[in-house]
C-alpha cells in the first residue's frame, strides 16, 4: 500500500480515500480482519488518532465494522464494495473529463478521443 499525502487536504480524508481504493481493487477482500490501528498508523506514518478517525468514518459509512475484542474487518456486503468501486471510477472520469475540456475538447468528442486512445493502446 502507498502512503503519499497531499498537503492540501486533511490526511484522514486521504487515507479514507486510500484504504477505499484497497477495498475496491480488492487488497482486502469482504470479511477480512484488517491490521490494527497501529499498525496501519504505523505503515502510513501517522498518528494512530488519525488512523483511528479514518476507520471510524469508514465504520459509519458501512464498509468496515468493529467486533469489540477481535477487531476491525471489511464489510461483508459485497455490493456495498462494488458501489465504493463505482463512486471511485465516476471520480476519475468527471476528473479527466475536466482535464481533457481543459485541453479544448468538446464534450461530444472525448468519447471518441478515449476510444482512439483504447484501440491504440
Amino acid at each position: 500500500m502507498t502512503w503519499s499525502f497531499d498537503d492540501n487536504l486533511p490526511i484522514y480524508l486521504q487515507i479514507i480515500r486510500i484504504l477505499k481504493y484497497e477495498l475496491a481493487r480488492g487488497k482486502y477482500q469482504p470479511g477480512e480482519k484488517l491490521p490494527a490501528v497501529r499498525e496501519l498508523a504505523m505503515t502510513a506514518g501517522v498518528n494512530p488518532n488519525t488512523m483511528q478517525k479514518a476507520l471510524a468514518e469508514l465504520e459509519r459509512d458501512g464498509l468496515v465494522k468493529s467486533q469489540r475484542t477481535a477487531g476491525r474487518f471489511v464489510t461483508d456486503d459485497k455490493e456495498k464494495i462494488m458501489e465504493v468501486a463505482k463512486t471511485l471510477a465516476y471520480d476519475e472520469i468527471a476528473r479527466m473529463v475536466e482535464n481533457i475540456s481543459s485541453l479544448g475538447y468538446r464534450k461530444e468528442e472525448i468519447p471518441q478521443l478515449i476510444e482512439k486512445y483504447l484501440n491504440e493502446h
